[in-house]
């Protein structure tokens, strides 16, 4: 939860209201998205919020490989398809907020990088040398492209005074180039490896475990000015309004480069895609907060009945014959990746310790980081996390004492090189370990299992969110809140499906224990991650599911995995997919149970999209979550977004449509449209926090809050409020004076108004003053 104290409050630009994020890239160009600009501007947003723009690996689907920081990527159009977008943009009265990715560059392909061929080509000498975060101490660059195998290097050739390896290329330095292509390759500054060898020996810090990406060294003021130049000249320029940080946690010094960037950009909206654990808070930065995950992880929670927790952890003891601990599996997962995934970190982190022995060494601090509590500390809060991991550490491995003391002292100094870079390799532990393998291990109830979520936390009461809310009013009023974005595991209205089955422990455990025994997989945990994900977003095409399972089960790592695959286990997998659509009888299941939870997934979903958009904070539409969405883990959630079709049902909602609430998702759509709108056309209704008691039997099934002048209600846990007959003579009081509900257009004079009533139509509510009904 955010603290209660206040925060710096930055600089205004124009004001960012409401943003809308659309995937650019090849195929969904600059021009493209210039086309969506009216429609944007209809559906209520205040700004377009754009995937990262700078060149980016040829083919890059994602942008987040920038190889060249000094131009908009051909592939969307270039300089003057962004130029053509920005004035739309304006001449909509629409702004503009960008991605920046100031952690690391793109090096899949060095000869799409000059700087980084450069440095190939050059090594220290290079005029680039400073941009990347490599040990020059350790001996050459070591680059992971070969095949595992003891003659890779015969496939090797010298073209065009270049070396060749299949499709990769790679520079020659000076004066090397005369003999065959191995001797060739053993003069030059960098030296071709196994791709097995990568996680293990490499000599420059990688986002993540990702080696095509390189690690940037921002914190020097060139290379800052020199990556970050062209962007900082749109926002100079007024057009750009916002930038939003990609993963300031790999940064060596975030809050010094945050300080540096606010200087640079004064008057720019800035959010940091900071992940916060429950219960942390974001450090006092100059930005504007967070781009809301910690906001997801709230609003979603409170359509979780938490009194299904006991049950839900029964089943899965049962259905994987075994009692699995959260604390236990992320220790086990975080200590993997810290040993295996980033070994290559580790060990550079282990030599700047000489004092300690270099097995201890790595060992120690590859169980601090296990037992981190969060991604990374801060100084001085960050002094309690390091604490809490030394104690824990301490209490696992009594046999590294010394080594833990040793280090332990040296991390506490914010000065010492080993203190700046171990918690670079803390968030990489925390994201390896926790959202990409743990997730998909965990398998007790997966609609938890989110980026910023926390899986042990069974859902959030009203009077905690509350609580979250009117702090976050209170601190980070311009923080951005989300309920989809390109890293989630699944899209927004899965997880509002799946939250209906902690309504229903019974009912699934019955379900699914006939499913398991109908159709087994050798992995009973990954079998009911499967099954839930396969209820949350059915009906889904038999490919996507077939590419979500190989994925999710190789994150697992637990029956195949992306570096060793298990042809057996994964032919199993995808036989019985296959089978979910070829099997008449197990088709015709799923089918039934998920028509079962669909109505009741539906008010989840419209419920838990009123209290995003209408809840303190800048609300994100992720890119054609205005309709209901199925989308699984990326690259699922990037897929093309049927534009036409909601502009058709947008005009159709304008001109007096008021559609059920079924499979078109067009209530979503008035939802969307109108909770925007208002806060477009009236900012002076949202300015506040205040949670709205309904009176009645049926009182905790509803969320109502004041908004500082608009009141929003929706509907929890709606098969409970079905079983007791619905809702009674429940009733919210309203406002004494002319209310507008914008969904239906009914005008209540105010006073104690039956739920019954106000949600006749829809499960949510939102009510402004009459005169604001032209936000409708």
């Amino acid at each position: 939860m955010p603290a209660s104290s206040d925060s710096p409050v930055p600089p205004p630009g124009r004001r960012v209201g409401a943003t809308y994020r659309v995937q650019v890239r090849p195929g969904f160009d600059l021009e493209a998205t210039a086309g969506l600009v009216d429609y944007l501007a209809d559906l209520g947003v205040t700004h377009l919020y754009s995937a990262p723009l700078l060149t980016a690996t040829p083919g890059s689907a994602h942008g987040y490989d920038v190889v060249d920081h000094c131009a908009v990527n051909p592939e969307l159009g270039g300089e003057a398809a962004r130029r053509r977008l920005v004035a739309a943009l304006r001449a909509a009265g629409l702004g503009l907020v960008v991605d920046i990715v100031p952690n690391h560059a793109g090096v899949a392909r060095p000869e799409a990088n000059p700087a980084w061929w450069d440095v190939l080509r050059r090594d220290r000498e290079s005029a680039y040398a400073r941009w990347f975060d490599i040990d020059w101490d350790a001996g050459r660059l070591r680059l992971p492209v070969l095949a595992d195998t003891p003659d890779a290097l015969g496939d090797l050739k010298l073209v065009d005074g270049e070396l060749r390896y299949h499709e990769h290329r790679f520079p020659v330095a000076d004066g090397t180039g005369d003999g065959s292509p191995a001797e060739v390759h053993d003069r030059q500054h960098y030296e071709l490896v196994s791709w097995r060898r990568g996680d293990a020996e490499l000599t420059y810090r990688r986002f993540f475990a990702v080696s095509d990406l390189a690690g940037l060294r921002v914190e020097d003021p060139e290379v800052f000015a020199a990556t970050h130049a062209e962007v900082l000249r749109w926002a100079t320029a007024g057009e750009v309004d916002g930038i939003r940080v990609d993963h300031p946690d790999g940064l060596r010094d975030p809050a010094a480069y945050l300080a540096r960037l606010r200087a640079a950009a004064p008057a720019a909206w800035l959010v940091v895609e900071k992940i916060l654990e429950y219960g942390e808070e974001l450090p006092e930065w100059p930005v504007d907060g967070t781009t809301g995950y910690e906001a997801l992880a709230g609003v979603c929670g409170l359509f979780v009945d938490r009194r299904a927790e006991g049950e839900f952890t029964a089943l899965d003891t049962r259905l994987t014959g075994t009692a699995t601990s959260w604390p236990e599996l992320i220790h086990a997962t975080k200590l993997a990746a810290a040993t295996r995934l980033l070994a290559a970190e580790l060990t550079r982190l282990a030599a700047l310790a000489p004092e300690v022995d270099r097995s201890d060494a790595r060992a120690a601090l590859a169980e601090l980081a296990a037992c981190f509590p969060v991604y990374r500390g801060y100084p001085p809060e960050g002094a309690r996390h390091l604490a809490a991991a030394r104690a824990e550490a301490g209490r696992r491995r009594p046999d590294l004492t010394a080594a833990l003391d040793t280090l332990t002292a040296r991390l506490r100094d914010p000065d010492d090189e080993l203190g700046q870079r171990f918690p670079q390799l803390t968030g990489a532990v925390m994201a390896k370990g926790v959202e990409d393998t743990a997730y998909y291990r965990w398998s007790r109830f997966v609609a938890l299992n989110e980026v910023g979520g926390s899986p042990a936390h069974f859902g959030t009461p009203p009077e905690e969110f509350h609580r979250f809310a009117t702090a976050r009013q209170r601190r980070w009023p311009n923080a951005m809140t989300t309920l989809s974005t390109h890293d989630t595991k699944r899209g927004e209205d899965v997880r509002a499906r799946l939250a209906v089955l902690s309504e229903l422990p019974q009912r699934w455990a019955e379900q699914v224990g006939r499913w398991t025994a109908e159709a087994p997989l050798p992995d009973p945990a990954f079998a009911h991650l499967l099954w839930q994900t396969v209820v949350g977003a059915w009906p889904i095409e038999r490919e996507r599911l077939h590419a979500y399972v190989e994925k999710a089960a190789r994150e697992a790592a637990a029956s195949t995995s992306w570096t060793d695959p298990d042809p057996v286990f994964e032919q199993a997998l995808h036989a019985l997919v296959d089978r979910l659509y070829d099997d008449p009888g197990l088709h015709a299941s799923i089918t039934a149970f998920a028509g079962e939870i669909t109505g009741a997934g539906w008010s989840n979903a419209l419920g838990q999209k009123l209290v995003q958009l209408a809840m303190p904070g800048v609300p994100d539409t992720y890119q054609g979550t205005e309709l209901w969405d199925n989308s699984l883990v990326d690259p699922d959630n990037r897929r093309p977004v049927d534009f036409a079709v909601r502009r058709e049902l947008l005009a159709r909602l304008d001109a007096g449509w008021r559609p059920p609430v079924d499979a078109s998702g067009a209530a979503k759509l008035l939802v969307v449209s109108r909770t925007l709108r208002l806060r477009r056309d009236r900012p002076d209704l949202f300015g506040d926090h205040r949670p709205v008691p309904a009176h009645g039997p049926a009182a905790e099934h509803a969320v109502c809050f004041d908004t500082g002048g608009a009141l929003a209600v929706a509907t929890r846990l709606p098969v409970g409020l079905d079983q007791r007959g619905g809702w009674g003579d429940t009733s919210v009081s309203l406002p004494v004076h002319d209310l507008t509900e914008l969904f239906t257009g009914r005008v209540y004079a105010g006073g104690r108004v039956p739920l019954a009533d106000l949600l006749g139509a829809y499960p949510v509510a939102l009510l402004a003053p009459t005169d604001s009904r032209e936000a409708s």
